[in-house]
């Protein structure tokens, strides 16, 4: 599923970003509270697979309430966030066309979202928390609370840190040792907000205690908390469960404040099992993809001509052009290293031209490029890479291919008979780990149209 338009609600002269995606028979709001932006994280894999998932059995509403994301600044009429943050969901519900919904809120979305319940009990239909606290900071009568001062450390932590790699790491340690997913989580945290106006929003949810609305929620709940999370606890969790007329309450692994990479499944499943009342698993985990491989030729002599500093600038310009042919052709980077590419393609013709641009554009760098294609049935993962036999046989094929060639499979041939592209044989072979033998086929110059 690719990202679906973003469309504005109003309150008043401000717009509320807002999106919908699935035709599922019941409407649920997904919420982080305050922080979200809606376009952004459609390019994280482990975040479009987790919404696609909920929109496999629901018809999932987004928003971005002011203040963050998309959306216009907060007013400044002296009403508090959280009144604003409701008004924005209503006018997002209306927008979108729906009388009730499931509300799945995660972190401080979900103590906004034990506050609609309360206020609003005829558009609430369910509640599902996800790492949600009633009330962050410890009293006499809520032992479960933080301490004081560990929160004006947070916060100051978070005023000098939001944004980067370190804060991403303590926000999701799942990740501490993945860098790309840590820069793209600092690039995302940068688009939501500033450290500045992160900080005071903290500030602002450290003084909350939502724990008078939880006898008025009326409505089915379920409350997930990660048993090892140091933004939210157990015993937090447990309190709201039982604090909720009839709440349930899980206990899960892991120690990430999100859900996206950290078992995302089980989360799923829970939330599936909760609002159907069966575990359908989800989406297949499966798609037919082409793949393209393609690495430099005499990568090592060149980087001894060069030099180290040289030579990481060509590779640098290298990754320039092929994110520009990637995007030109919808091709999707799934992994680099170094002079190594593999990036996925929907269909098998737009890897071929990606492939023949690479080789064009990469020779104005006196670069010199094999590349090898594939098409078939891929494993799609959790964790935004791509797997299965179909992957094997790509890097296979290119690890056959010369300098300046596209290899392709007989696959690939055979799904594109008859169109403008030409090819020649270039024998049969055995692949390595690959059953059988399979025959390749080197990608020639376009025939020219004939003329009329």
């Amino acid at each position: 599923m690719t990202a679906p338009e973003t469309r504005y609600a109003k309150v008043g002269d401000d717009r509320v970003a807002y999106q919908v995606l699935g035709e599922g028979p019941r409407d649920l709001v997904f919420t982080t509270g305050w922080w979200a932006s809606l376009d952004l994280e459609w390019e994280e894999p482990a975040i479009a697979r987790f919404l696609r998932r909920l929109a496999s059995f629901s018809r999932v509403i987004r928003f971005s309430a002011r203040g963050s994301g998309l959306s216009d600044p907060r007013p400044q009429d002296g009403c508090d966030a959280v009144h604003h943050w409701t008004e924005d969901l209503l006018a997002v519900m209306h927008a979108a066309g729906s009388r009730t919904s499931t509300i799945v809120g995660v972190t401080d979305g979900g103590s906004m979202a034990l506050q609609f319940a309360a206020a609003h009990p005829g558009r609430t239909s369910a509640l599902v928390l996800l790492n949600t606290t009633a009330r962050w900071v410890a009293a006499a009568d809520y032992p479960a609370g933080f301490p004081a001062e560990a929160l004006a450390g947070f916060s100051g932590f978070a005023r000098k840190h939001f944004g980067t790699e370190r804060f991403a790491r303590t926000q999701n340690p799942s990740l501490a040792q993945d860098e790309r997913a840590l820069r793209w989580q600092s690039k995302l945290a940068r688009a939501i907000g500033s450290p500045k106006t992160v900080a005071e929003n903290f500030a602002i949810q450290s003084k909350r205690d939502v724990r008078p609305a939880l006898s008025a929620v009326g409505v089915p709940t379920l409350v997930m908390t990660r048993r090892n999370c140091a933004w939210a606890s157990v015993p937090q969790g447990r309190y709201i469960a039982e604090h909720v007329a009839g709440a349930r309450f899980e206990a899960l692994p892991g120690t990430d404040y999100l859900p996206y990479w950290e078992t995302p499944d089980l989360i799923l499943d829970h939330v599936e099992e909760f609002l159907t009342g069966t575990r359908r698993g989800g989406e297949s985990d499966r798609a037919l993809a082409a793949v393209l491989f393609t690495d430099i030729v005499e990568s090592t002599q060149r980087a001894a001509q060069l030099g180290d500093a040289a030579w990481r600038t060509l590779l640098d310009r290298h990754e320039e052009i092929l994110r520009e042919q990637l995007g030109l052709f919808r091709g999707r980077l799934v992994d680099t290293a170094g002079d190594g590419v593999f990036a996925t393609f929907d269909r098998p013709d737009r890897a071929i031209e990606c492939a023949q641009a690479l080789h064009t554009a990469l020779a104005s760098l006196e670069l010199s490029i094999r590349a090898g294609i594939h098409f078939g049935d891929v494993e799609l993962r959790s964790d935004g890479r791509v797997g299965g036999m179909t992957v094997h046989i790509g890097a296979r094929v290119q690890a056959l291919a010369k300098a300046g060639e596209v290899l392709v499979s007989r696959t690939v041939h055979d799904i594109l008979v008859g169109s403008h592209f030409c090819f020649v044989g270039r024998g049969v072979h055995e692949l390595k780990g690959v059953p059988g033998r399979w025959e390749v086929c080197a990608v020639s110059e376009r025939a020219e149209p004939a003329d009329p």
